[in-house]
């Protein structure tokens, strides 16, 4: 499996800066990095105004993923070894597929065939301790999540079951 950008030795926070930009062509009202301890970025934050309402979403960056992938396309020979473990390449490579991700998306906004809270709805930010959507539906269990609407199982009528027996 190819890796998108595996090649690339872009600054991460070139990468980021260019998101940054991109977000705000498309109404991002305020953009904030979420920094890990070793001063490389672990998030980007933005705020939308919907509606008259400021919506804040958070772009996640995952490190040991994308070190993983990085491991892998090595094993794979298409990257020296040296880079095996390294979170310098994980993180350049990383952020700039996250990069070519958003500007995809954004790409779609500029059609008007969907709306930014449409697209980044997973990464909506939904609590004060910046859990996103999908985390929070995801530490619930997937299998909780009713997402069609439909009859409760008491409500189910004999006329509903005309057409299963048949």
């Amino acid at each position: 499996m190819t890796i998108k950008n595996y090649t690339t030795n872009i600054n991460p926070m070139k990468t980021i800066g260019e998101i940054e930009i991109l977000l705000a062509n498309y109404g991002a009202k305020a953009i904030m990095k979420e920094f890990n301890g070793d001063s490389s970025v672990k998030a980007v934050n933005f705020m939308v105004g919907i509606n008259e309402q400021d919506i804040p979403f958070k772009i996640p960056f995952e490190l040991n993923a994308w070190v993983a992938l990085i491991n892998q396309v090595v094993d794979e020979g298409k990257l020296a070894e040296r880079f095996r473990d390294d979170s310098n390449k994980a993180r350049a490579v990383g952020w700039r597929v996250i990069k070519d991700w958003i500007d995809a998306q954004l790409a779609l906004v500029s059609t008007k065939s969907v709306k930014i809270q449409q697209v980044f709805l997973p990464y909506a930010i939904v609590n004060i301790e910046g859990q996103t959507l999908y985390e929070k539906i995801e530490s619930k269990g997937f299998g909780n999540l009713q997402l069609i609407e439909g009859k409760d199982e008491g409500e189910i009528q004999q006329e509903d079951l005309k057409g299963a027996k048949q």
